[in-house]
């Protein structure tokens, strides 16, 4: 479908470039569709020629390659993350807001003060933002430009818990050692940080000693450095961080495929067994189960995707129901949500121990871990655990019917993934409009809370227009 409609719009109007008598009809239709892109547009015609190559030596395989990112990773478009504690919100037009807990700089305003409004990060004024990331005291913000800014603690690993000394930037700051790298996505887990490049190169930096991530590195080590093994020359549209492991999506000539890298425990790398991997390896469950993964979400024990035909897979540790099997048994290899048989999903979101799936009608299914109020379910029986009430949780997906409320299609959904905060929760809808529920305590809903409460249990609007 896609070159069907790149080939009518090379026939309606003058193509961008020079004719090219040694390609088809097709190869110069996906090749101007390639340059309307807006990733595609500053490579120089030696970038494209070695993107070509990377892709499998076709202009419609790098088409496919440049539209699979922009559907799984909302580039060039409005959204929002739920980080741990804190919040970041970028608009269509590339301006960025933050709010919630700021005690390491990471909400880049020069101070250390929490903030319980939407506040927009002024020194980036002339800068477009197209993607964040939100770690435990630490954001990642990158440019239209490829350039990657960070702000807050600078040390990763779990050794900068409860240790005194670290440096802190409070506004965002130019990350020299990526500066020749063109980014178009970071992600943050635990432990590490990794980008990816306009080419669908995969670079990671302080992975730390202890598990090392396809290169040797130290704890210190802050430069990035290349994933080796099977992703060297396979070029990867979206990549996504757990707790202490890494997914990545890749596009091949055969078709998508995800490949995982880190630690194995709980099985949540997907290859049938709870053994750490030091270099990315194919999760072939995926070819199993005739599925071509267009969306991954790794969680901080858990994964999951969603395929071409609307199915959804978990796999990991189960805990809370976080996989939506309807238990809390692991599971080492993907397996399909069978209760989401009748549902076709086009977005998938995972926590900590809990998930959302998102319909193509906009509709919202959520299940695991009930703390916080973060799943949406507000009237779920509360029941007690001996340590005081909490919310249940939920075992199977459950419609969110709090946000049927809203009368509008739920687009994205972002949710706290880190296991030393209380969950919140962000629903972006198709006109822009962003709702948050769960966890509050510190500002990251982005509402002022009233009469001693620390979540909202029904979702309500955020002052901010992200279109």
């Amino acid at each position: 479908m896609c070159l069907l409609q790149a080939t009518c719009s090379f026939f309606r109007q003058p193509a961008n470039f020079s004719p090219d008598y040694e390609l088809s009809i097709s190869e110069l239709a996906a090749l101007d569709m390639c340059q309307k892109r807006a990733i595609f547009k500053p490579m120089t015609p030696e970038e494209r020629q070695d993107l070509k190559q990377r892709c499998g030596g076709s202009w419609k395989l790098v088409l496919r390659f440049l539209l699979a990112g922009e559907a799984c990773c909302r580039r060039e478009k409005s959204q929002a993350i739920a980080g741990p504690g804190h919040s970041i919100a970028v608009t269509s037009k590339g301006v960025v807001y933050s709010f919630g807990s700021n005690n390491s700089g990471q909400l880049g305003h020069g101070t250390t003060e929490e903030e319980w409004r939407p506040r927009q990060i002024r020194s980036l004024q002339g800068i477009r933002i197209i993607q964040a990331a939100a770690g435990p005291g630490r954001t990642m913000l990158i440019s239209d430009a490829g350039q990657v800014y960070a702000f807050g603690k600078d040390s990763f690993g779990e050794a900068e818990y409860g240790v005194q000394g670290a440096k802190l930037v409070t506004t965002p700051q130019l990350v020299e050692s990526l500066k020749n790298i063109f980014v178009v996505q970071a992600a943050i887990g635990n432990f590490f940080t990794a980008v990816l490049s306009r080419e669908g190169r995969v670079y990671t930096f302080s992975w730390g000693s202890d598990a090392k991530l396809g290169h040797q590195t130290e704890s210190n080590d802050v430069e990035p450095h290349p994933l080796l093994g099977a992703l060297e020359n396979i070029p990867v549209v979206q990549i996504a961080a757990g707790y202490c492991y890494l997914l990545a999506l890749a596009c091949q000539p055969s078709g998508m495929s995800v490949y995982s890298v880190g630690c194995g425990l709980g099985g949540k790398l997907g290859h049938g067994s709870r053994t750490d991997e030091k270099y990315p390896r194919l999760i072939e469950q995926f070819q199993l189960l005739n599925l071509q993964p267009t969306v991954v979400a790794a969680g901080a024990w858990h994964a999951a995707v969603v395929g071409r035909d609307g199915r959804v897979c978990t796999w990991g540790w189960g805990r809370y129901g976080c996989l939506g099997h309807g238990n809390e048994e692991c599971e080492s290899v993907p397996k399909v949500v069978e209760a989401l048989g009748n549902v076709k999903a086009v977005h998938v979101a995972t926590g900590d121990y809990t998930t959302f799936v998102v319909s193509d009608e906009g509709d919202v299914y959520s299940f695991g871990c009930g703390e916080s109020a973060s799943l949406g379910h507000n009237a779920a029986a509360v029941v007690a655990d001996g340590q005081g009430n909490r919310h249940a949780n939920v075992l199977s997906p459950q419609l969110v019917t709090s946000l049927k409320e809203v009368k509008e299609p739920v687009v994205q959904i972002s949710l706290t993934n880190s296991i030393y905060w209380n969950a919140h929760t962000f629903a972006l809808t198709e006109s822009g409009k962003l709702y948050a529920f769960g966890a509050g305590d510190k500002g990251q809903l982005g509402i002022e809370l009233v009469n001693s409460q620390t979540e909202r249990g029904n979702p309500e609007m955020v002052d901010i227009g992200l279109i």
